[in-house]
């Protein structure tokens, strides 16, 4: 690896994804052959209107404070480029003389850095691509876990945790949905708040399993019945047998986002069945909510393990990018209880992929995680984890309600 380095931001921003790119730019300056090390604002964005800025006179302890920062400090963008689109940022990179280029990001992003690696090949141009990963919905194949997903997990774990406190208090059904489009991973996580077999969520809904709304109502109304109350976790992604988002067939209007796809956020999955729970089993005290971008960035909620991973895996990256020569996405293996490797895999085996909730980590119910699900997930959360605990509740013999 020599000559100038480009690093970028792509997709949703996690609570780790600076670690990523800190750890690619003090790697890179290691290099006495890497003579500048430079940042797109804004993803591929910034790199085809040329935004960019020197970080090579960024110094060591401020990229540091960034590192532990959450959120995308270069910025991102929803950019999904097609083949013309990555012949324009190719073109930038050529007349900038980018030896070197990391992209941080997730399914579109590694398809990104596939087509700019084949546009250089076919220019006969020098130019390394790495894809380093990152996407709190774990949904990239190969890799055991993305960075970005443990920190998201944590999150959604502590907040049905205290969910669930505040539910057996004041006991009614509550819905909570969770960011994932086509994997259940994240609203998985729901599963490691729980402590007491009679703690929520009592219910675990994910894209991998058909949703219908009949064995919906039917499976809260038995929840609410046996422990007078229901907390359900659900996959903003949920779809019926044909593959219909839940979201379209219960809203009266459809947006799209900027890609096409159905907009699944806003708060309108959880607002429509919290209205079905109440209008078919006639309960009244039914409360939803919609966990959106508080996922992604939450300060103080951050696994050690994320932060150590997502530095590394910008590491690794130019590391081989220095000792190899070839292309690839930095994935992750688990090696141990627990211990990781790192890999650099094509990208063709990376890019335009999409990984699903295997079936082991799903129970025969349909509605609920395996063990073998929590212990995948669990040293993931990393340390620190809070726990709850329960008063022991010996009763007074009653004197004037005597039965």
């Amino acid at each position: 690896m020599s000559g100038k380095v480009l690093v970028a931001q792509g997709g949703g921003p996690t609570a780790v994804i600076n670690q990523s790119v800190v750890g690619a730019v003090l790697e890179s300056r290691k290099f006495r052959s890497v003579d500048q090390v430079y940042g797109a604002l804004h993803g591929v964005r910034g790199i085809i209107d040329e935004d960019m800025v020197d970080l090579t006179q960024e110094t060591t302890h401020n990229l540091e404070l960034v590192a532990e920062t959450p959120s995308s400090a270069l910025g991102s963008t929803r950019d999904k480029p097609d083949a013309a689109y990555c012949k324009e940022i190719f073109k930038v990179l050529k007349a900038h003389g980018i030896d070197n280029f990391f992209y941080v990001g997730g399914n579109d992003s590694s398809d990104t850095v596939r087509i700019v690696a084949e546009e250089a090949r076919k220019a006969a141009y020098d130019l390394r691509c790495i894809h380093i990963p990152k996407t709190i919905d774990n949904d990239l194949v190969v890799t055991d876990h993305c960075p970005g997903y443990p920190s998201a997990a944590r999150f959604v774990a502590q907040s049905f945790m205290g969910v669930n406190l505040d539910n057996a208090a004041l006991k009614g059904v509550y819905i909570g949905v969770v960011m994932g489009r086509h994997a259940g991973f994240l609203t998985a996580a729901s599963a490691l708040g729980k402590k007491f077999p009679d703690d929520g969520p009592h219910l675990i809904y994910m894209p991998e399993r058909a949703f219908d709304e009949d064995r919906f109502l039917a499976d809260v109304k038995a929840a609410y019945e046996k422990h007078g109350r229901c907390i359900v976790a659900v996959s903003e992604g949920i779809a019926d047998a044909d593959g219909v988002p839940i979201a379209t067939k219960l809203a009266e209007e459809i947006e799209h986002d900027a890609h096409g796809n159905v907009q699944l956020g806003g708060g309108a999955l959880a607002d429509l069945l919290v209205d079905l729970v109440k209008r078919r089993l006639g309960l009244k005290r039914v409360r939803g909510d919609t966990f959106g971008y508080l996922q992604r960035s939450f300060v103080g909620c951050v696994s050690d393990v994320d932060q150590r991973e997502a530095r590394e895996v910008g590491e690794k990256a130019v590391q081989f990018a220095m000792f190899g020569d070839q292309d690839g996405s930095v994935t992750i293996h688990r090696t141990g209880w627990y211990s990781v490797d790192y890999r650099l895999t094509p990208l063709i085996d990376i890019a335009g992929k999409t990984r699903h909730m295997p079936d082991e980590f799903i129970a025969d119910s349909g509605t609920d995680v395996t063990d073998a699900f929590r212990l995948y997930l669990r040293p993931l959360l990393g340390r620190g984890m809070p726990d709850a605990y329960r008063l022991r509740t010996v009763p007074v013999p009653k004197i004037l309600k005597k039965d």
